[in-house]
C-alpha cells in the first residue's frame, strides 16, 4: 500500500464517534478515503473485540490497569483495520471482471475525467483478446485503497490523573490518542487535526519519527488542519512549521452549513473564505516552507515538500457546486459528508436513526446548545438522546450520568472537573441560577440552556453498539446524530454507488427545491445574527462593535457573490434570486435594529 493515492477527488470526512468509525473497511478498498475519530478509547476497545470476533481470532482486551492502555488500543485497533482494508484490496485485484463484481464496480464509480477510468473504458470496449488480457493486468495492478484517515478534536483533551494524584506525563486524551496513531502501521494516511490549536498537543508531535519525511520528501503519515479561515491556517501552519512539523493539507470547512460541532465566523461566509486561500495558496506555501526549512538549518535539506492541498466541506450537494470549487476555486478535493449518513455501505447508522434521518426536514436539523463544550453544535431533533434527556427532566432528575468523562472540564463548582452535561453539575447549575438575582423569565431561559446539554460520549457511539450488537454503556441504549443542514435535501436509502455517480454528475438523488450551499450557508448566518442581535447589549460598545462587524461581513459576502455570479461561466438565476431575497432579509432586520 505504499505511495497509494486516492483515485477519487472526494473524501467522507469523521461524522461523530461512531458513524465513520469503521468506514475505511467499508469503502477504502474502492479507492475511497475516510476518516475515523480515534478519541474515545472505550468504544475503539469494543471494536476490537468485534473484529478480533468477526475474524475468528483471539480477543485479548487492553486493560485499563496497562501504561498507555489508551494508545495501545488505538494503535492496534488501527492496525486491524490497516489488516482488513489490505485484504479487501487483494480480493478486489483478484476478482473477475463481471457485471456486478468489486473490481467493475472499483472502475464504473471512478470519475471520468482520471486517466484510470479512460482506461478502464477503452478495456470494455475491447475485443482483441490478447490486448485486453495485458489491459486487464495492468488495471489489476493499478487498483489502489483510500486512505485511512485519523481525526483528533483538539478540544477533547482531559489530563489522566495517576496513583500520585498528579497529571499523567503525555497522558492526556488527545495526546494518547497521537501517540497510538504515530505508533500504528498505517502508511498514506493522513492525521486530521479539528477544533483549532491545542499547542500541548501540536508540541507532541515533534516527539515522532513517523510525521518527517523520507529522502524522496514523501509522508507516510501527513497532518491535515481543519480551518474556517485563511488567517486560520497561517497561525496553525506556522506554529507547526516552526517546530519541524509540515502540515500537508488545509481542509476549509463552513462555518455553520456543517455537521457536529460548528464554529461560526465574524460573519465571513465560505466563497470569500476560498477566494483568498485561492489568491494566497502560494504566498502561504513559500512561508510555511522557509518557516519548516529554517527549523531543520543545515541538518537537513529538503529539495522538495509535497505540494499544500486546499481542500473543502461543509454542504456540499450537487455536482455543479462541486465542479465550481474545483474549477474555480482550484481545491484539490472536497468532502461529502452528511449524505453518507444514509449511505449502509459507506457508515454505521441504527436502522431506527437511518429512518429518521431520511425523514428529517430543513426544522429538524437545528444549531443547538447541546455539547457539553459549549461550543453550538448541528443536531438532529428526535432522535432517542433527545427522548432520554427530556424523560430524565420528567423525572426531575436533569442531565445524565457521566460513564466516559471525555467531555469533563467544568470546575464552576467543584475542585475536580466534570461534566456540564452530568446530573451533578446540571443540579448545581440551576440551584446557582435560581438563587441569583435573575428575572423569572431570565432564570427559565437560562435554565433551559443548561438542560439542553447531553451526553454525546454515549449518544454518539451507540449506533455502533446497536449496528454490532454490543452493549457500549449499561442502561445508557439512546442515540445522537450530528448532520449538517444539507441532510434535509437527501431522504433516500443509498448505496455507494449511487451516491458516487450523484457526485461526479452520471445521475442526481435529489428531487425538489435544494439551495445553493453558499445561499445555505448565507441563510444559517442571518438566523445566527438574528440570535446575536438579541444576545447583545446595544449600551456596550464592545458588543455593539462585534455586532456592526458580523453585519458587515455579510453584506460584503453577498457584494461578493453579485459579483462573482455576473460572470457568465458561472451565471445561475436561481442563486442570484435566492440571492437578493437573503439581502432583503438582512435589511429589513438591520432597519428593525436600527428602529430598536
Amino acid at each position: 500500500m505504499k505511495n497509494a493515492i486516492s483515485p477519487h477527488q472526494f473524501h467522507i470526512p469523521v461524522m461523530g464517534i461512531a458513524y465513520t468509525i469503521d468506514s475505511p473497511v467499508k469503502v477504502a478498498h474502492f479507492g475511497i478515503n475516510s476518516s475515523i475519530s480515534i478519541i474515545e478509547d472505550h468504544l475503539i476497545e469494543k471494536m476490537r473485540a468485534y473484529y478480533y470476533k468477526l475474524n475468528r481470532q483471539k480477543y485479548i482486551p487492553i486493560s485499563k490497569n496497562e501504561i498507555n492502555f489508551r494508545a495501545k488500543r488505538i494503535t492496534d485497533y488501527l492496525n486491524l483495520i490497516n489488516t482488513e482494508v489490505k485484504k479487501k484490496v487483494e480480493e478486489v485485484k483478484n476478482a473477475a471482471f463481471t457485471a456486478t463484481s468489486d473490481i467493475t464496480k472499483y472502475f464504473e464509480m471512478l470519475p471520468e475525467v482520471t486517466e484510470l477510468k479512460q482506461k478502464y473504458l477503452r478495456f470494455t470496449q475491447l475485443e482483441d483478446v490478447s490486448a485486453k488480457n495485458d489491459l486487464e493486468k495492468e488495471l489489476r495492478g493499478q487498483v489502489k485503497p483510500g486512505a485511512i484517515e485519523v481525526n483528533i478534536m483538539t478540544k477533547v483533551d482531559r489530563e489522566q490523573i495517576g496513583k500520585n494524584s498528579e497529571p499523567v506525563e503525555n497522558g492526556s486524551d488527545a495526546l494518547q490518542a497521537l501517540k497510538g496513531y504515530a505508533e500504528s502501521d498505517l502508511e498514506n494516511s493522513t492525521l486530521v487535526f479539528s477544533a483549532g490549536m491545542n499547542p500541548r498537543l501540536f508540541n507532541y508531535l515533534s516527539s515522532f519519527k513517523s510525521f518527517q519525511p523520507d529522502s524522496n520528501g514523501v509522508f507516510n503519515k501527513a497532518i491535515a488542519i481543519k480551518v474556517s479561515d485563511y488567517r486560520s491556517a497561517l497561525i496553525q501552519g506556522k506554529y507547526l512549521a516552526k517546530r519541524g512539523i509540515w502540515v500537508s493539507e488545509f481542509r476549509i470547512e463552513s462555518g455553520l452549513n456543517c455537521g457536529g460541532h460548528a464554529f461560526a465566523t465574524d460573519g465571513f461566509l465560505l466563497g470569500p473564505i476560498l477566494e483568498e486561500f485561492k489568491e494566497k495558496k502560494e504566498e502561504l506555501t513559500l512561508e510555511l516552507k522557509n518557516l519548516y526549512q529554517n527549523y531543520f538549518s543545515e541538518e537537513k535539506v529538503f529539495n522538495q515538500l509535497p505540494d499544500i492541498k486546499i481542500t473543502v466541506q461543509g454542504g456540499i450537494g450537487t455536482f455543479e457546486e462541486d465542479k465550481l470549487l474545483k474549477d474555480y476555486y482550484k481545491v484539490d478535493a472536497t468532502g461529502w459528508g452528511s449524505p453518507f449518513l444514509l449511505c449502509k455501505e459507506a457508515t454505521n447508522v441504527d436502522e431506527e436513526t437511518l429512518k429518521k434521518l431520511q425523514n428529517a426536514k430543513a426544522r429538524d436539523i437545528v444549531l443547538s446548545h447541546s455539547s457539553p463544550l459549549g461550543v453550538r453544535f448541528n443536531y438532529l431533533k428526535g432522535a432517542s438522546g433527545e427522548d432520554y434527556r427530556r424523560l430524565n427532566l420528567l423525572k426531575n432528575k436533569p442531565g445524565s450520568a457521566c460513564p466516559e468523562k471525555l467531555l469533563q472540564a467544568n470546575t464552576e463548582f467543584t475542585e475536580k472537573p466534570i461534566c456540564t452535561a452530568s446530573h451533578k453539575y446540571q443540579k448545581l447549575k440551576v440551584a446557582h441560577i435560581q438563587q441569583s438575582d435573575m428575572s423569572v423569565e431570565e432564570k427559565e431561559k437560562e435554565s433551559k440552556l443548561v438542560y439542553q446539554k447531553e451526553c454525546l460520549c454515549t449518544g454518539l457511539c451507540n449506533t455502533a453498539a446497536i449496528n454490532y450488537n454490543f452493549q457500549f454503556v449499561k442502561n445508557m441504549d439512546f442515540v445522537t446524530v450530528c448532520p449538517g443542514p444539507n441532510l434535509a435535501y437527501f431522504s433516500g436509502n443509498y448505496s455507494l454507488k449511487e451516491l458516487v455517480d450523484h457526485i461526479y454528475g452520471r445521475k442526481t438523488v435529489l428531487s425538489g427545491y435544494r439551495p445553493h450551499m453558499f445561499i445555505k450557508e448565507l441563510q444559517l448566518y442571518i438566523d445566527y445574527l438574528k440570535e446575536l442581535r438579541e444576545n447583545t447589549d446595544f449600551s456596550n460598545k464592545r458588543e455593539v462593535k462585534k455586532y456592526e462587524r458580523f453585519l458587515q461581513n455579510l453584506n460584503k459576502g453577498i457584494t461578493y457573490y453579485k459579483q462573482l455570479f455576473a460572470q457568465k461561466t458561472i451565471n445561475n438565476s436561481e442563486f442570484i434570486s435566492d440571492l437578493r431575497l437573503c439581502e432583503k432579509e438582512l435589511n429589513m432586520n438591520n432597519q428593525k435594529n436600527e428602529v430598536a
